[in-house]
């Protein structure tokens, strides 16, 4: 088995193509979704972040209030610093676990839906192949002000926020176009999914996996490594 990771921008339409994957039968791990688990009430990361950031943050419920956690870490570097030092770790431990449960399911791949793969680049070494969904920068204006019902100058903003989508599509090794029609991205992502089906990255994983648990030698496993670099 091996990872790919799948990324995009605000209104490109990421989530479209990760349900299109997760229709052709793919596994799909959404950060986003591990994300809002680990910060439930009674998890270690719940309880250092009302540690750290007061019980003001906290709905009546107990659950953290993400919008108002937002607006404290989001013109407030260090603030913004010290959570992903206490979620990302935690994160990461819950995609591992995941990970593991399709490998010994025998998947050939797993999809890593993951929203800031090349910002932050903690994943990237771990991935055979990465995607982006990308649009144009006026269709991705007019989605995201018809989604969210914003101006035109604040659409703007939350774009000028994140990483250029042109400077994601430079760094991936697979792009889809998603400017077009509904049916246009669904045949990319089909002509995707038979090209990831039909490599043969998952064997070699598989070797390392089988020489590290068998204890056949280090010199065929730092052999294998090798090949993967």
């Amino acid at each position: 088995m091996f990872l790919v990771g799948l990324t995009g921008g605000i209104a490109s339409g990421k989530s479209a193509v990760s349900s299109m994957l997760r229709e052709l039968g793919c596994p799909i791990i959404d950060a986003d979704v591990v994300a809002r688990k680990v910060v439930e009430p009674h998890t270690p990361a719940y309880s250092r972040i009302v540690y750290h950031f007061g019980p003001e943050i906290l709905l009546e419920n107990g659950e953290i209030d993400r919008q108002k956690l937002g607006q404290l870490i989001f013109a407030n570097e260090e603030k913004r610093k010290l959570l992903n030092s206490i979620t990302h770790p935690e994160i990461h431990k819950a995609m591992l676990k995941e990970i593991l449960f399709y490998f010994l399911r025998g998947y050939r791949y797993v999809v890593l839906d993951v929203p800031l793969l090349f910002e932050t680049r903690r994943l990237t070494r771990f991935l055979n192949h990465t995607v982006v969904v990308y649009c144009d920068p006026a269709t991705q204006l007019l989605r995201l002000m018809q989604r969210d019902g914003l101006t035109q100058e604040q659409a703007e903003q939350r774009v000028a926020a994140q990483m250029p989508l042109n400077e994601k599509r430079g760094l991936a090794n697979h792009v889809i176009e998603n400017s077009g029609s509904r049916e246009d991205t669904h045949r990319q992502v089909l002509r995707l999914h038979t090209k990831l089906e039909d490599s043969m990255d998952f064997l070699l994983v598989r070797v390392i996996a089988v020489v590290a648990t068998t204890g056949l030698g280090g010199i065929l496993l730092y052999a294998a490594k090798l090949l993967l670099s």
